[in-house]
Formats: C-alpha cells, structure tokens, sequence
C-alpha cells in the first residue's frame, strides 16, 4: 500500500499543518512517511502546498506527479489539482472557497464548506482539520482516532486546549464527506 496525497490552499489556512497531522497519524501507526511542505514566501495569502506520501514499506521517492488523493482549499488550488489528479482519484474541495463544479468526470469529487463548518465550531482556523477529517473518507488505511491521537500525542503544549475543537471539525468534516460520498458517481 502507497497513498500519496497533496494538500494545497492560501499560506494561513492550515495547509502544512494538515499535512503534518496526516503524516503523525500514519507514523505513529508505524508506516513509512514522507512529508514535504512547498510555499511562496508570504507569511499568509501566499500559496502552500505539502505532499504527504503513506506506505507500508520504504517509499522510493516523496515527489509526486499525479496524486490519487488531494485537499484544495481555495479556487487556485481546484484548478491545479483537479487537473493532475489521478484518474479515479478522490478531490476534497472547500466549497466555501470555489464556486465552480469539477469538469472532469473520471474523479471523486467531495464538496465541503468548510469555513461554514469550522466558524460553526467556533473557529475559522479549524478550517483545515474539517478538510482532513473529510479526506479519511477515501483514506480508509487512516481512522479517525488514529488521526485524534496524533493531535494529542503532537500538538505543542500551548495548544492542547483546542483539542476538543480540533476532534470536533474532524468528525464534521468526516460526516459531511461521508454523506457526499453517497452521491458520488463511481
């Protein structure tokens, strides 16, 4: 098993650290990892994207052309990834980011609002944990509670109380993905 998966948006919206918390979960499960964040040199507002690559053995090479699995969570990074995405492949979007549908129709493609979702919690921020949770609807070699023990077991110190926030927009994310995937042509 190889899963490569890119994550891409606006620097400030959690893009790197999304990636990195795909990356703890699979690790601390004891598969091989790669994870390697690419950025321009905004602080925020600039693009940002990371590749996470997941396997059960030495992975060859983390760069990845044609990714069986992405997040995009603004417009941009729709209309880079939908277009190398690999056939088959499964595309979160941030619905509150894109206001066009996909045109490709040999892909999954899984609508989240995602602001929506994390405002709802109570924090915009979480935005990129809503996407996350939505992804392990098509990552099944990632649960859940793999993914919340990574926030727990890595998570700096200082930001341990918004855990409860951060397991909430996970399951959200999820949730919503889940019903999505129901409509999704095969």
């Amino acid at each position: 098993m190889q899963k490569e998966i890119i994550i891409a948006g606006f620097g400030g919206q959690g893009v790197l650290f999304g990636g990195q918390v795909l990356a703890y979960a699979a690790m601390d499960n004891g598969k091989d990892v790669t994870w390697i964040p690419s950025y321009g040199p905004e602080m925020r507002g600039g693009t940002a994207n990371c590749t996470v690559v997941i396997a059960d053995a030495e992975i060859g090479s983390p760069l990845v052309k044609n990714p069986p699995l992405a997040i995009a969570l603004n417009l941009p990074s729709f209309d880079k990834y939908e277009e190398t995405l690999a056939p088959g492949g499964t595309l979160i979007v941030n619905k509150s980011m894109v206001d066009r549908a996909a045109k490709r129709e040999d892909i999954h493609v899984i609508m989240v609002p995602c602001n929506e979702i994390a405002e709802k919690i109570g924090d915009k921020k979480l935005l990129n944990m809503v996407a996350v949770g939505a992804l392990l609807t098509a990552l099944p070699d990632l649960k859940l509670e793999d993914v919340e023990k990574a926030l727990e077991g890595h998570l700096p110190e200082r930001h341990k109380h918004l855990l409860p926030k951060n397991y909430e927009a996970l399951k959200r994310g999820f949730e919503h993905a889940q019903k999505e995937w129901d409509k999704v042509p095969a």
